[in-house]
This record gives structure tokens, sequence and C-alpha cells, in this order.
């Protein structure tokens, strides 16, 4: 039986904003909003992954904050994740987009207006 793969993500916090990003037009879930992060690699601590995905995804140096939440989530016709979020409220560097069709700082109120994965 194989793993379940876990996937982390970063509620990255600025000025009473949130970062949330959108995933490119041609990827799976296109257009779906979601927050920065990514796959667990075999043998990596989940912190260090969610590092490694900010800085690839966001060129930034994050300092990964407390763990918010974990679940596990299944899409139709795929395999069971795991879902690890974390807080980042201090990072060096500028967020740049190297990932998302686009990039937006939103207050916690209007997230609910996005269309989010449904796993996020």
């Amino acid at each position: 039986m194989n793993p379940r793969l876990a996937v982390v993500a970063a509620v990255i916090r600025r000025s009473g904003l949130i970062l949330i990003g959108q995933r490119r037009k041609n990827s799976r879930h296109g257009l779906k909003w979601e927050f920065p992060g990514g796959k667990v690699e075999h043998g990596e601590h989940p912190r260090k992954a969610l590092e490694r995905e900010l800085r690839e995804e966001l060129a930034i140096q994050a300092n990964i904050g407390d763990e918010i939440t974990r679940y596990e989530y299944r899409y139709p016709q795929r395999s069971a994740i795991q879902l690890i979020f974390y807080f980042v409220d201090e990072f060096t560097g500028e967020p740049k987009n190297l990932a998302f069709e686009q990039l937006v700082w939103e207050p916690v109120e209007r997230l609910s207006e996005y269309d989010f994965l449904e796993a996020d």
C-alpha cells in the first residue's frame, strides 16, 4: 500500500492580509485559488518542505510558524492526501510570482469570495 501523500500549505500574513495564489490555467484544477505550498518529498520534514516550496514558488525565505491544522482529503478518483497548514508571519524577500497565474493579498474576510480548491 502506498503511503499517503502529504501536502503543506502556508497562510502567509502581512499587515492584516493573506497571500493566495491562483493555479495556472493549464494545470490540474486550473484557475482555482490556493494557499502557497506543495508536496512533501519522501523523507522530508513538512516544515522543510514548506520552506522549499515557498522558495520555489515565491522566492522568499520563510520562517515557518505554528501548525494551524491537518486533515485528510480525497479528490474523486484520487488517493487521499494529508494536508498540513502552517502560519507564516516572518519571511525575507518580497514574494515574486514564480508558479501561479496570479497572486493577491486579501483580508481574511474576502477569502470566501474566491473559488478555492476544495481541499483548501
